[in-house]
């Protein structure tokens, strides 16, 4: 999309409004399938989903390709929202529920990395084709995106399924197979299905259905579950808040503001954006479990807000193209040395077992809202308080991170939830408050 709208507004020639709103829809249509994934994956499966999801997607990128009025595409935007909704809640509460402990939280990485893979390839996709007639460019960048879902879905045939859904349908035969091909030790295989039944024996006890762990997680949760729902929803919120898919989305439009008149250029400069985003995805991966989450975060705060600063000032300074260019790609390396990876590892890895896919649906959907928002308002608030202004405004709310002061909190407050939450979570509590400050 993030191409292709320079065509769509010459072709069709839609205001800068329907643009945004074309845009930034799919994130407040994803809520039905985000909200809809977690009750999805328990009655499909978690590879049943995953292949209903690369339908959607392919019949979303086809409808795109063939939409020839601004209904037709945002009726488009939705079906694709619901493939995109699902892969994106069930994908890491698959990895989770697959992986061994010792290779969990790379595999989770790993999968941030991929999806930026994904992105830098529609940059490819996007320049390669910006040569095409207006009229025809656009719809091949969309066709494009078609033929990579139809060889994700062969593949998901090809993977086990998740042994918690296993379990929960009483295939424990099935769900010890592939707790044994995905264990370092066949003890260490034997321990996971035994936690697993205990799990899903707890969770069936207490709902019933899927109905009581909505109620049991935001109803009547324990003192520890609210404390990772704030820790979720908080860094879910101010993950999106400080602008990441703005620039993802809307790179083309900051670098015409910045003074590139050439569409390919513009392009050309995008691929750079993905090239740096997922090459920092891969460092965060690697220094996730030597360095640890809170050093990440705190150093992915700092840069984020300095390099949106820098792009505000150049951006004011105008004429200033490689300086904008320069401070875009250091706020996206920022961003994806902390923010961007763990974010999505914490969700994943610190809800309890039983209350994972509800969970992720949660806390995926706050940040889909906000993502939204910033999205659909950019060209407005743009026109409003001008570009540089809407740069600025993003640097203070990224710079709120940095002044934070990150306790150690004791270890028996994460006793149930296991793993290095506790400074994320104590991050998250102190941040809330300095919102409306």
């Amino acid at each position: 999309m993030s191409g292709a709208q320079l065509f769509i507004r010459e072709d069709l020639g839609l205001t800068g409004v329907q643009v945004e709103v074309l845009t930034g829809s799919m994130n407040l249509f994803m809520l039905v399938s985000v909200l809809g994934a977690g009750w999805a994956a328990d009655l499909l499966g978690r590879r049943g989903t995953l292949v209903l999801a690369n339908a959607f997607l392919t019949a979303g990128a086809l409808a795109m390709s063939a939409g020839g009025s601004y209904a037709a595409l945002m009726a488009a935007r939705f079906v694709t929202s619901v493939g995109v909704g699902f892969a994106r809640i069930v994908a890491p509460v698959y990895i989770a529920e697959i992986s061994p402990a010792s290779t969990r939280g790379v595999l989770s990485s790993l999968l941030d990395m991929f999806v930026n893979v994904g992105i830098l390839l529609s940059y490819v996709s996007n320049y390669a084709f910006a040569g095409l007639p207006a009229h025809l460019g656009w719809r091949v960048m969309f066709a494009a995106g078609a033929l990579p879902t139809v060889f994700l879905a062969a593949g998901v045939l090809a993977m086990p399924e998740s042994p918690r859904w296993l379990v929960m349908r009483g295939r424990h035969g099935e769900a010890h197979a592939v707790l044994a091909r995905t264990s370092d030790t066949p003890a260490e295989a034997d321990l996971r299905l035994e936690e697993i039944k205990q799990a899903v024996s707890a969770s069936q006890a207490v709902s019933g259905g899927g109905g009581g762990v909505w109620k049991g997680m935001l109803v009547r949760p324990t003192k520890s579950v609210r404390r990772v729902l704030v820790c979720v929803v908080g860094l879910q919120f101010f993950q999106q808040a400080s602008s990441i898919d703005a620039i993802v989305l809307y790179s083309p439009l900051v670098f015409e503001k910045a003074g590139m008149s050439s569409k390919r250029a513009v392009l050309g400069a995008t691929v750079a954006v993905g090239v740096v985003k997922t090459c920092f995805i891969l460092v965060a991966t690697f220094l996730s479990d030597r360095v640890g989450r809170r050093p990440l975060l705190l150093a992915s705060a700092a840069g984020a807000a300095a390099a949106l600063a820098s792009v505000a000032l150049t951006l004011c300074a105008g004429g200033a193209t490689s300086a904008c260019v320069a401070s875009v790609l250091a706020f996206v390396a920022a961003f994806s040395v902390g923010f961007g990876p763990v974010v999505p590892t914490y969700n994943s890895e610190a809800m309890p077992l039983r209350l994972r896919a509800q969970g992720t649906s949660l806390g995926t959907a706050v940040n889909r809202v906000t993502c939204g928002v910033v999205t659909m308002t950019f060209i407005s608030l743009a026109g409003w308080i001008t570009m540089h202004g809407c740069f600025f405004l993003y640097a203070g709310v990224a710079g709120r991170r940095v002044g934070l002061r990150v306790r150690a909190a004791a270890g028996d407050q994460w006793a149930e939830l296991g793993g290095h939450g506790c400074a994320l979570l104590q991050v998250t509590i102190a941040w809330l408050p300095k919102l409306g400050q």
